[in-house]
C-alpha cells in the first residue's frame, strides 16, 4: 500500500495542479485570448498538463486497481483528444475562427478536456497498480 508520506506528495501534486489550472484559464488566457495567438497556445498546453496531472492525482489518490488495470481508457482519451483538436483545427481551416464563431469550439474544447481527465486518471491508475505490485514483491 501506499505510505502517508507518499499520500500526501500526491495530494499536494494535485491541489498544485488544480491552482496552476484555474490560474492559467482564468487569469492568463482571458488576457492575451484575441490578441496573441502564440502565447495563448503557450498558456493553452501549460493548463493542459497541469489539468492532466491533476487527474493523474485523483486517480493515484482515489483508484482501488486490479494487479494489471486495463488501459483502455487511456486509449480511449488519447483518442478523443487527438480526435477533438483536429476538429478544432478544421473548423479553423474552413475559417470558422474562434473569434468569429467561438459556440463552434464548445465541442472539440469538452472533447479535449475529457480526453485529458482520462489519460490523466489512467496513468495514475497504473501507477497506483505498479507501486502496489512493487511494494507486495
Amino acid at each position: 500500500m501506499t505510505s502517508r508520506s507518499e499520500t500526501a506528495t500526491v495530494f499536494v501534486v494535485g491541489v498544485s495542479a488544480l491552482v496552476a489550472t484555474c490560474i492559467l484559464h482564468l487569469a492568463y488566457l482571458p488576457r492575451y485570448f484575441p490578441d496573441e495567438r502564440l502565447t495563448v497556445s503557450a498558456v493553452l498546453v501549460l493548463g493542459w498538463a497541469t489539468y492532466t496531472v491533476g487527474w493523474y492525482a485523483i486517480g493515484r489518490l482515489f483508484s482501488d486497481p486490479g494487479p494489471v488495470p486495463s488501459l483502455r481508457s487511456l486509449d480511449v482519451g488519447v483518442a478523443l483528444f487527438l480526435c477533438s483538436l483536429l476538429l478544432g483545427l478544421g473548423l479553423d481551416t474552413l475559417g470558422f475562427t474562434p473569434e468569429l464563431v467561438l459556440e463552434a469550439y464548445a465541442l472539440p474544447a469538452v472533447g479535449i478536456y475529457v480526453g485529458l481527465a482520462l489519460v490523466g486518471w489512467s496513468i495514475g491508475v497504473r501507477t497506483n497498480a505498479i507501486n502496489r505490485f512493487a511494494h507486495d514483491e
